[in-house]
């Protein structure tokens, strides 16, 4: 008796059989997003997903509809038809029946409703392969043009790409498969790119590797046409940017229109409406607490989702252990516990004295640790605060003592992560926008017969900014006797950022194979110049939209201002003037609810609105949701100050 999943699966097995043309597309889109998979066994995975998924949300139905007091609807059937209807009376019997079937229709549509979606995700995975492969395949085949340019084979080309997949990332992962095909089911080098131009999800990639295959069959030149498709796919680059920055500057447009604009117009009618009728507090309520933070965040997957990811810093690096020399055995011999004890005490001791020195740059290599310090200390502020806080009979006045100090916890954990990261990223730009011309002077300085070691002893004495300091470390990395590639792999793991990282991964190689790489510095030099002018491209047209989203986050800040100030405050003094026994003004109510309630949630409006347009303005203007860590921190001071301060 086999088990119940090897059962199962093989339930999936015959399944899929039934049929092989169902899955195809499913089992095409499982190859080229490379999710590692087999088709049966995603499957088996989908249905006992989709099953619990189902099940979990025909409980939840069927405990609402039994625990839950729906209020009373009377509906009025009209007889147009005169016909005589039975009586029909609900039982208890029969409402439980009822409320069984009408789970079991949940089930059913929860569980397919997932179930579309895993057969939906494979292909979205596929399109965001093949987005990250065109955006980095300029880079990979400029590192396959340097290599060509060496004199290296295309096997030993590839197989090179391959294992520099930390920088060249899933365009390396591609070419992955063709060092695999060859080295382990046999296949020819032909026939194995082949089989990665009907498997890549990159239609820029099944080009690229059509005409490759074209030019090695008849025994073309193909250094001359790495060089003419590097130049190809770097004007290409340019053209996507400019596709992507109109798409971000609708998506933009859409955000202020719909979530900043759109929530402002609500409160107002709804506020409004709160005069002629009941109180629209849980409308206004869905509005603050759910839309704005739900409408923002799609956004900001949404805005993720079609960035271009390629300048995100990130570490490309990796150890390189003494134990993975096989023929080098390490002994440890009787009597040296003590020397390695001390050993390991003087290096934690070190790092700690490096740590007490220069404090703050442990921080700004790593801004993510100043979490390690400010998320206790806010959590203790908000503890301190909590316990000595009155138990107030009303909550509307106890939310109102407590939320300006979760905010000011708040602000205690973005604030120093924003200046941190802003000053790290200031840092880390600068030294980006100087590569472009270290390159070409040291391409230069090759092209007339000096070695790389000799161009760099030349370049020391160059004014570059802030690149200079770390030129003379790689000089005296070399003067120490480290090579020249080692010394630049040094200097890419103190910077780590992708441009630098390309830069160095490209020279290193060049370098190991000739002495004259002037064009290889060339094709680096016009990569990483293409880069920049991107980024700048995109700083500068994103900048006016961030301006936008400050000048409207302060209309809306305004705004709600005065509809405090003029409004409420004038409506609460007259009501406390009218009413019997003299209420206090924040519980004068406007219909049956409390003006404090709707101050508080106006205010929380503000709060809310402050942190995601934030990180928005961030996500759109430098690509990434943690430089938006500032611009929520500033907008939620100003919203602190105006509604704590100014009313």
């Amino acid at each position: 008796m086999l088990p119940a999943q090897a059962q199962f699966r093989r339930l999936v097995r015959w399944w899929v059989g039934r049929d092989p043309l169902r899955y195809r597309g499913l089992h095409e889109d499982l190859v080229a997003a490379n999710s590692g998979v087999t088709l049966d066994r995603y499957l088996l995975r989908a249905f006992l997903a989709s099953g619990i998924f189902g099940i979990f949300w025909a409980v939840l139905g069927f405990a609402v509809m039994r625990l839950a007091v729906l209020p009373a609807v009377h509906v009025r059937v009209y007889n147009v038809f005169a016909l005589r209807l039975p009586g029909l009376v609900l039982t208890d019997a029969a409402i439980a029946l009822l409320q069984v079937i009408v789970s079991v229709f949940i089930f059913f549509l929860a569980a397919y409703a997932a179930y579309l979606l895993f057969l939906r995700y494979p292909s979205i995975q596929k399109q965001n392969r093949a987005t990250r492969i065109n955006l980095l395949l300029h880079n990979a085949v400029s590192y396959m043009y340097a290599m060509r340019r060496g004199g290296a084979e295309m096997m030993a080309i590839f197989r090179a790409l391959s294992a520099s997949a930390a920088v060249y990332g899933e365009a390396a992962h591609e070419f992955r498969r063709v060092v695999r095909d060859t080295d382990y089911f046999g296949y020819d080098q032909i026939t194995a790119l082949r089989h990665l131009q009907e498997t890549t999800p990159s239609e820029k990639l099944q080009e690229f590797i059509q005409d490759l295959v074209s030019v090695i069959e008849s025994g073309g030149d193909i250094l001359g046409f790495l060089d003419a498709r590097v130049r190809l796919y770097q004007e290409d680059a340019r053209f996507e940017q400019k596709t992507f920055l109109s798409t971000l500057q609708l998506a933009a447009e859409a955000y202020v229109t719909l979530f900043v604009a759109g929530p402002l117009f609500i409160i107002i009618v709804m506020v409004v409406m709160g005069l002629m009728s009941g109180a629209p507090i849980l409308e206004l309520s869905i509005v603050i607490y759910i839309l704005i933070p739900l409408g923002s965040l799609f956004f900001i997957l949404a805005i993720d989702a079609i960035s271009i990811k390629t300048e995100t810093v990130e570490r490309y690096t990796e150890e390189r252990w003494l134990r993975e020399f096989t023929d080098v055995r390490v002994e440890e011999r009787p009597g040296d516990e003590e020397s390695s004890r001390q050993l390991e005490r003087y290096d934690r001791a070190r790092k700690f004295r490096d740590f007490i020195r220069h404090p703050l740059q442990a921080f700004l290599v790593e801004p993510n640790r100043t979490f390690y310090v400010t998320v206790p200390v806010a959590l203790g502020y908000v503890l301190l605060t909590v316990l000595a806080t009155p138990a107030y009979a009303d909550p509307e006045i106890l939310v109102d003592v407590l939320d300006d100090h979760i905010i000011v916890a708040l602000l205690v954990v973005l604030l120093p992560f924003g200046i941190v990261h802003q000053v790290w990223r200031t840092k880390v730009m600068r030294l980006e926008a100087a590569i472009p011309e270290f390159l070409n002077r040291l391409s230069g300085i090759n092209q007339v017969g000096l070695t790389l070691a000799q161009a760099i002893t030349i370049l020391v004495r160059a004014d570059l900014g802030v690149l200079t300091y770390e030129i003379r470390k790689v000089k005296r990395d070399i003067d120490w006797g480290a090579s020249v590639q080692d010394a630049l792999v040094r200097f890419e793991e103190r910077i780590r950022t992708p441009t630098i990282a390309r830069a160095v991964t490209l020279i290193t190689t060049a370098s190991r194979m000739t002495g004259n790489i002037s064009e290889v510095l060339n094709i680096a030099a016009r990569d990483a110049t293409i880069s920049e002018n991107l980024k700048r491209e995109r700083e500068t047209e994103m900048f006016i939209y961030t301006a936008i989203i400050y000048l409207v986050f302060v209309v809306f800040v305004f705004v709600v201002a005065v509809i405090q100030i003029q409004f409420l405050s004038a409506l609460a003094d007259v009501n406390a003037l009218s009413a019997a026994g003299g209420a206090a003004a924040g519980a004068v109510p406007i219909g049956n609810t409390p003006i404090i309630t709707f101050e508080r949630l106006l205010y929380h409006g503000c709060l809310v609105q402050a942190l995601f347009s934030g990180l928005i303005a961030g996500q759109m203007g430098e690509a990434s949701i943690r430089a938006g860590v500032k611009h929520a921190a500033v907008m939620l001071i100003i919203a602190l100050v105006v509604f704590t301060v100014v009313i």
